[in-house]
């Protein structure tokens, strides 16, 4: 997974305002938030069923294309909230009896004499010990811990490794709040979704921690990397990254196009994918390691482990916080 979900059924399932919703639901009324997270990760399960389904078709019929594929994708995860809020499967109430512990009075919410709880307590991989997890909300302690979050984000672009420790995920937090709604508009002239942009400019820039700054320490805001070549035109700024010559890591110097905002480097960046027929294979991907496949395919970057990189944060535990919120 990793959109952000509205777990109620009469608005889309992708709505960027649904992880905003949900905190405003924990603030307000712990349980009912709690049950709505609930519904959330059943409707992540069903989403991923659906998607593995999916994969044993072939695609290669004559409607086949990038843009059928998306909104399959779409018409997917309507229809995995639509299953979801319908309680059928009862996997949400589940979650919701396990995770309800760690509420106040929620020892009242779970019947450990039950067998279906006493599965859902020993199926959820939960991290009850991680307190300030807790703090932020009951359902997130059923997510990887803050080591696991460090090693999904610790390398950058730039070669060197960020500093992975106990702030990567408030820092992923913040990162994707700031960029998200420029991402949103970047996935609907690419067809790509949003988090795998959001996962492209965290490898990039160390999720805003290693952004090219100009020589007074100002921000080029360049989330991406993207290169000034001869036919650009607006400002640029000067930095040290590693480029991957005949295999081998050499430190140079490169010029970057700076911008004057994260909004206009999210645009520039679309347009690059839209409008260079080497990314063409790229617009659309649907596929969180095939978009990452297809961009170092196409020579986004010399590194040969890009690919292998960004899938990771894509797929990885610091990109779903992040968007959990």
């Amino acid at each position: 997974m990793a959109i952000k979900i509205q777990d109620t059924p009469n608005r889309a399932a992708f709505d960027p305002q649904s992880a905003q919703d949900l905190r405003g639901q924990f603030a307000k009324n712990p349980q009912e938030g709690l049950q709505a997270a609930s519904r959330q990760f059943e409707q992540m399960f069903v989403q991923m069923v659906m998607k593995s389904m999916r994969d044993t078709v072939p695609q290669d019929g004559l409607l086949d294309s990038d843009a059928s594929r998306l909104y399959t994708s779409l018409l997917d995860q309507q229809m995995a909230q639509s299953v979801a809020a319908s309680g059928k499967l009862g996997f949400a109430k589940l979650i919701e009896q396990q995770l309800g512990k760690n509420l106040p009075g929620g020892e009242q919410l779970a019947k450990p004499g039950e067998a279906a709880a006493k599965a859902a307590a020993q199926a959820l991989p939960l991290a009850a010990s991680d307190e300030r997890h807790l703090r932020h909300a009951p359902v997130l302690s059923a997510l990887p811990t803050s080591a696991d979050y460090a090693a999904a984000a610790k390398t950058t672009a730039f070669g060197g490794n960020s500093d992975a420790g106990g702030d990567v995920p408030a820092t992923a937090r913040d990162f994707t709040n700031r960029v998200w709604p420029h991402a949103v508009e970047a996935s609907r002239s690419t067809g790509i979704p949003p988090q795998f942009l959001i996962a492209h400019s965290a490898l990039e820039s160390g999720w805003g921690r290693s952004e090219i700054r100009h020589a007074d320490g100002s921000p080029s805001h360049n989330l991406f990397g993207v290169k000034a070549g001869k036919n650009w035109n607006g400002p640029t700024v000067e930095a040290s990254t590693t480029e991957y010559i005949d295999g081998q890591p050499q430190k140079v110097v490169e010029r970057f196009r700076a911008y004057g905002s994260y909004a206009e480097s999210f645009r520039d960046y679309a347009s690059l994918l839209r409008d260079n027929s080497r990314y063409s294979a790229v617009i659309g991907a649907q596929d969180g390691t095939e978009f990452a496949r297809r961009l170092q395919q196409a020579g986004y970057a010399t590194d040969p482990m890009y690919a292998d990189k960004l899938a990771r944060i894509i797929n990885g535990p610091t990109l779903r916080q992040a968007l959990i919120g």
